[in-house]
């Protein structure tokens, strides 16, 4: 542990929202290596003196790159969540893809670094697809180098998050030990809204904002204050130009709407299952995902700025996103809601804390 906070390194990083969540639960980022460059300096920027690596997670000499990068540092924790375009549901489901096994990597950096702990994440489909194949290889492959698995999809509006969406992690202690999941927070009747996470975020009358504002309203709900903690200026709330015809194909979307909803032969140019879009003010968003062209305002006739893709992924307003607005979008949408990470972080350190303790006791 480096000054007595457990050590983490973050593969497959990205803009860094699951290491970010391990920060605010009280651990030292040492590392996060990604081959995204906007990402990585995202990541850089809001992870204090963690080193971002640029590296091919293909390569086999990565694994000592990283080591030399950390002064040969103990690790207390590696996290990763590898490409899951092979499993998603929205990918292409090919079971031969190069992406399915970049897990392999992880399993390479925890042979060598020997954490007291690893978290895997994913999309929910990697437990069935292939007949539960890459699940089982997963579980055979760190079980061999003595981690205790435990494995379980969590909902991200019940810890908090103004967002529907759910994600897969597999949990490995070194030891016997088997990692119990965070219990919920919250249930349906008091999730987070979207009106509770961006309701204060002013909407672009007059300009389409600037990349770094002020707020021009008061905090409206408790998550809005808990966003707004640390800064008093606004990063990345920019709004997007859209043509008076689409403007008015979202005006004729009811709330929380879709496509569907639209009068015969408006909107046809979308008539995929996400298209056309408007979220619904009393209840968590849809999916963030990486685009910004389906999903819109509850209110408002745009899509949602980064910022506000932001709040619905708890990313905090203090966290500041670089490269352009199209890559900014990109990293919003591949990332682990923060707060889901810090749930994590949390419950994970019961189990290293107990750990230390026994160490400290074999050492007396």
């Amino acid at each position: 542990m480096k000054n007595n906070k457990p050590t983490v390194i973050d593969m497959f990083c990205g803009c860094g929202g699951l290491s970010k969540g391990f920060i605010d639960a009280g651990y030292e980022v040492l590392l996060g290596i990604d081959n995204n460059k906007s990402a990585l300096e995202t990541f850089k920027h809001n992870h204090g003196d963690a080193v971002a690596m640029y590296g091919n997670l293909f390569e086999t000499t990565t694994i000592a790159d990283m080591a030399n990068l950390i002064d040969n540092q103990e690790v207390d924790v590696i996290v990763g969540g590898p490409p899951c375009q092979g499993f998603s549901l929205t990918g292409t489901r090919n079971e031969h893809d190069e992406r399915n096994n970049l897990f392999q990597s992880m399993v390479k950096a925890v042979e060598h670094f020997k954490p007291k702990a690893f978290i895997l994440e994913n999309v929910p489909g990697l437990a069935t697809l292939y007949k539960g194949k890459a699940k089982e290889q997963i579980i055979e492959e760190f079980t061999r180098l003595g981690y205790k698995i435990n494995y379980q999809t969590l909902y991200a509006p019940d810890y908090g998050i103004p967002q529907i969406r759910k994600r897969l992690f597999f949990v490995g202690l070194k030891g016997d030990e088997t990692f119990e999941f965070p219990p919920p927070i919250k249930t349906p009747d008091n999730y987070v809204s979207c009106s509770d996470a961006i309701s204060d975020l002013h909407d672009f009358t007059d300009d389409l904002g600037f990349d770094i504002s002020e707020y021009l309203s008061p905090p409206k709900s408790e998550y809005q204050k808990f966003m707004r903690e640390k800064t008093d200026l606004l990063y990345n709330h920019v709004g997007t130009k859209h043509t008076l015809e689409v403007i008015d194909v979202i005006s004729q979307v009811p709330e929380g709407g879709n496509h569907r909803d639209l009068p015969p032969g408006v909107g046809e140019s979308r008539k995929f299952n996400e298209a056309w879009t408007r979220y619904h003010s009393q209840k968590p968003s849809k999916t963030i995902d990486t685009g910004h062209r389906n999903h819109f305002h509850y209110c408002y006739n745009r899509v949602p700025s980064v910022r506000e893709n932001a709040r619905l992924q708890s990313f905090p307003d203090d966290f500041k996103f670089f490269g352009n607005k199209t890559e900014q979008y990109k990293q919003v949408g591949n990332a682990v809601p923060p707060l889901l990470g810090y749930h994590l972080g949390l419950q994970l350190k019961k189990y290293l804390c107990e750990s230390l303790e026994r160490k400290n006791e074999q050492t007396v």
